[in-house]
């Protein structure tokens, strides 16, 4: 994308209507722990384009008061520094963690124990980038500087560590079957 085809600064989404659309992305539920990370997220930016510093200060008193709520009542660690898109489901809560400089597009959902983060060393170059409808199976992890092209999927327990093109799916090994020992040959183990 580039200068000319950003939307202006007018055509971007206020804050209300952004958190509209968080609500009903998460089932016009107010208690939803997803509603609420988003909603602390949606005020931590909207707090840094307050122009007066004076002004800016009981707001980020109250977005890192939200932002430690979140992260220790529901475990989802986001950051106002990341760059999330329109729309984005949060479908369960706990051991959610994405990178302070992660981007991630419209429309994407991410569910319970995913990983968003650094591979070998953490900084702002090592954060992956989720495009628009991508999907983030529960216990994924998404490490380092990855792209994950638009209408990807990434099913539940995968480790990515390479980008992952438009519309494909990266999976995790299948589960391996162990059969249990045979009562007339206890010795002897399945293989």
């Amino acid at each position: 994308m580039n200068e000319q085809d950003s939307p202006s600064t007018d055509d971007r989404p206020g804050l209300l209507k952004l958190i509209r659309e968080d609500w009903i992305t998460h089932g016009r539920d107010w208690s939803k722990p997803g509603f609420r990370a988003m909603l602390m997220y949606r005020v931590g930016v909207w707090r840094m384009g307050v122009g007066s510093r004076l002004l800016r200060a009981p707001l980020s008193v109250l977005y890192r008061f939200m932002h430690r709520w979140v992260r220790n009542r529901y475990g989802i660690e986001l950051h106002y520094t990341a760059k999330i898109g329109r729309r984005l489901l949060i479908a369960h809560q706990g051991a959610i963690v994405i990178h302070e400089h992660a981007v991630i597009g419209d429309d994407c959902i991410v569910r319970q124990g995913v990983t968003l983060g650094a591979a070998a060393s953490y900084g702002a170059e090592q954060a992956p980038k989720l495009g628009d409808r991508v999907s983030v199976g529960a216990g994924a992890m998404v490490l380092g500087r990855v792209t994950v092209g638009d209408d990807a999927r990434i099913g539940p327990n995968a480790v990515v560590m390479a980008n992952v093109p438009a519309g494909a799916t990266a999976t995790a090994a299948p589960a391996r079957i162990i059969q249990p020992p045979r009562a007339d040959n206890p010795d002897k183990e399945a293989a």
